[in-house]
């Protein structure tokens, strides 16, 4: 059997490490294709060295361009390479425009379309991540679901395709690779924080790096009264020059820092404050209290139980949710327990 798997950004490399272990170990021949949707070396090419992933068969560079016109040009040439491989499944990961045009481009050839990461919504359909989420799940074949409350979210949509449990593929590589972080990385040193005497701040959705929201969140990050790290996304970096804004001097401003690097902070922080999907879950896994700079989140368990507080662009409501945060005394596990990838595998070799 043989999968060609889609990647294109920081949390796709994450997912696809596991997976790509599980599938040698299945017996399935996986064909990896790195769109160049996040093309920073810091963004992308970092990940392979240290996940020890193996190179991409593919690299189709597409880098950044609109929304509109990178889709379009990754699924003429994500069609290209699937009808050069002839698949079996094409497998796509979240909810990027790498995601939608590997799903388009499946579709166009007929080849079965495993989505990883099925029937997660926001409620926010002004977020182009929840277009591409649902019309990538409305065109699967086979739709893996972090949890019953998204497969209950697929099921009311009607969607065609099957639906399976298998917890999230995330949670495989944070939970083993954040001991090995904690003990070969020297970011705290580095940065000169403390454990747990610093906060973690990630800025790179796109409503978030234009004004007059990016100065909203710049103001409520510079009201903060503890030591901050701030590996910036490169389109934040260049909003931040653009608009002229000035971070304030207990900010540490840093370029995107490689995976080992970053687990290490993240896992080690006060408090996490982020726009990222992943990282609202990394943080749970991680124990480390959340505050998203989201108006709405696809990951509801997290507000639910209090480890996660959304603050939208309130500068006040950041400083507040990040005085005040705290992890629940009781931590439930939430979107997996370390073995979604082999659940995958075993899912599509059973339908050869």
């Amino acid at each position: 059997m043989k999968v060609l798997s889609i990647v294109g950004n920081r949390p796709q490399f994450i997912k696809s490490a596991p997976l790509s272990v599980a599938f040698r170990s299945a017996g399935i021949e996986e064909i990896l294709v790195h769109t160049g949707q996040h093309y920073d070396r810091e963004l992308s090419d970092f990940f392979f060295d240290d996940l020890a992933m193996r190179e991409p068969d593919h690299r189709l560079g597409v880098g950044s361009m609109p929304r509109e016109e990178m889709i379009e040009r990754m699924r003429r040439l994500v069609r290209a390479k699937i009808a050069g491989e002839r698949p079996d499944w094409v497998l796509v990961f979240g909810d990027t425009n790498s995601t939608l045009a590997g799903a388009l481009a499946a579709s166009d050839e007929g080849v079965r379309i495993a989505h990883v990461e099925s029937g997660m919504r926001s409620g926010d359909l002004s977020m182009p991540e929840e277009k591409n989420r649902i019309e990538t799940d409305s065109l699967a074949t086979l739709l893996f679901c972090p949890d019953e409350r998204s497969r209950a979210t697929l099921e009311a949509e009607g969607v065609s395709g099957e639906t399976e449990v298998v917890g999230d593929v995330m949670a495989d590589t944070a939970l083993s690779f954040a001991p090995f972080a904690r003990r070969q990385s020297a970011a705290l040193e580095r940065f000169g924080v403390e454990l747990g005497a610093y906060l973690l701040v990630t800025v790179h959705r796109e409503a978030n790096v234009f004004q007059p929201r990016l100065g909203r969140i710049v103001e409520g990050i510079n009201a903060l009264s503890e030591p901050v790290v701030f590996p910036a996304h490169p389109r934040t970096r260049a909003a931040l020059e653009r608009e002229g804004l000035a971070l304030g001097r207990h900010v540490v401003l840093s370029q995107p820092l490689g995976y080992i690097d970053f687990t290490a902070l993240a896992s080690q922080a006060r408090v996490i404050v982020t726009d990222s999907g992943g990282l609202q879950k990394e943080a749970y896994w991680y124990g480390v209290p959340c505050v998203t700079l989201r108006p709405s989140t696809e990951w509801v368990d997290t507000i639910e139980l209090g480890a996660n507080v959304l603050v939208d662009d309130d500068p006040q409501l950041l400083v507040k949710a990040v005085t005040d945060a705290s992890m629940p005394a009781e931590r439930p596990v939430l979107y997996g327990d370390g073995n979604t990838a082999k659940r995958i595998a075993d899912a599509i070799s059973a339908r050869a």
